[in-house]
């Protein structure tokens, strides 16, 4: 896994994917923390790292979409397949090299975090890091949520591009849950597709909350679609 983990790295900043995705994701933060604090003087960072939710959305995809796929287009699924490590060690790995990438990107973030702290001391107030963490810890769960989505989708196909879009339209499927419980009559049913809300738990850490069972419920879904892909694989393996 290990293994798998440092050749995902090494491929992505061996290509202008991961750099173009550290640059996207350092852009769009910036310009969202112009509009949400430094241009009204505001030092919380709540709106901030909501509107990186909808980037986060389509973005992610893009940094996923060459994971599993680019290795059935290119025939090396095979190779791997035969290797002696686990599928669940190659899943993991793959899924490990991906987010450790998201997580860089992340870290502008928490420099913005400090930046505004030491704005804020300056002026004889107090930067509220209990609320940042939240918002933080958030963040960092959501991105691991759309990443475990981006892989299982890609194992389902050897298109970067069909992977790409199919994982932007998942992830705007599970965000719009709420939204879809609204027009459903069975009030039993309606309630439970409104509990599996990504966006609505997302806003909790985005209100300075951080909820343990909310945190829970992410890992579980990261479990669930970890668990799916090596599923798929395994189909294909002894196929």
């Amino acid at each position: 896994m290990l293994a798998v983990t440092k050749r995902e790295i090494r491929a992505y900043f061996t290509s202008p994917l991961g750099y173009v995705f550290l640059a996207a994701f350092c852009g769009f933060s910036g310009l969202f923390l112009w509009l949400n604090c430094l241009s009204v003087g505001s030092a919380v960072m709540g709106g901030t790292f909501q509107l990186m939710f909808f980037v986060n959305m389509i973005l992610i995809p893009v940094l996923t979409m060459r994971t599993l796929a680019d290795d059935k287009r290119r025939k090396t699924d095979q190779l791997t397949l035969t290797s002696p490590v686990s599928v669940f060690g190659i899943v993991a790995g793959k899924f490990l090299g991906a987010f450790f990438v998201f997580v860089c990107a992340s870290v502008v973030m928490l420099i913005y975090g400090v930046f505004l702290s030491v704005a804020v001391t300056q002026s004889n107030g107090k930067f509220d890091w209990g609320s940042f963490w939240g918002y933080y810890a958030g963040l960092i769960l959501i991105g691991a949520v759309f990443i475990s989505i981006g892989i299982f989708i890609s194992s389902l196909t050897e298109s970067q591009m069909i992977s790409a879009v199919g994982s932007i339209g998942v992830n705007i499927v599970v965000c719009l849950f709420d939204v879809i419980s609204a027009y459903i009559s069975n009030e039993t049913l309606a309630k439970i597709i409104d509990s599996l809300s990504v966006f609505y738990k997302y806003s909790e850490f985005t209100q300075g909350i951080f909820s343990l069972k909310n945190t829970v419920f992410f890992l579980s879904i990261i479990v669930v679609f970890v668990f799916l892909t090596v599923r798929v694989i395994e189909r294909r393996r002894y196929a």
